[in-house]
C-alpha cells in the first residue's frame, strides 16, 4: 500500500493504490484548505484550486495531470515557479509513496515569478 507523508502535519498514512489524495487527506484529518476555503470550496470538483499541494517526493507516483487540473492551475499565481510539483489534491490519484506539503505559500518574489 502506498504511503502519503504530510510534511507540515508530520503525519503518514497508508492508502490503497489509486486513492484520491483529497479524500484520503480529509479522512485522516489533514487540513487541505486555508482560511475561508475551509467552508467555501468546490468539494473536489477541481474548480476552486484551494486544495493545492506541493509534491516534494514521489511525483512519478501520482496520476498524470488532466485537462481540468491543467486549466485550473494555468490561471493560478500559486502555480508559478512550481509547475512540475504543484497539484490539486482533488484531481490527484496516489499510485505509490509520496510526500506533500499542504497549503503551500505563494512565491510571488521567487526567481521564476517574473521570468
Amino acid at each position: 500500500m502506498p504511503t502519503i507523508t504530510f510534511t507540515n502535519e508530520k503525519k503518514e498514512i497508508q492508502v490503497p493504490e489509486g486513492a484520491n489524495l483529497r479524500k484520503e487527506a480529509l479522512r485522516a484529518g489533514v487540513g487541505l484548505y486555508p482560511g475561508v476555503h475551509k467552508v467555501v470550496n468546490c468539494h473536489g470538483f477541481g474548480q476552486c484550486g484551494a486544495c493545492r499541494v506541493l509534491v516534494t517526493k514521489g511525483m512519478e507516483n501520482t496520476s498524470p495531470r488532466g485537462f481540468l487540473e491543467a486549466a485550473r492551475m494555468a490561471v493560478s499565481l500559486a502555480y508559478i515557479g512550481n509547475e512540475g510539483t504543484m497539484r490539486l489534491a482533488c484531481q490527484t490519484k496516489v499510485n505509490g509513496d509520496i510526500s506533500v506539503t499542504t497549503c503551500p505559500p505563494m512565491n510571488l518574489f521567487g526567481e521564476n515569478f517574473f521570468s
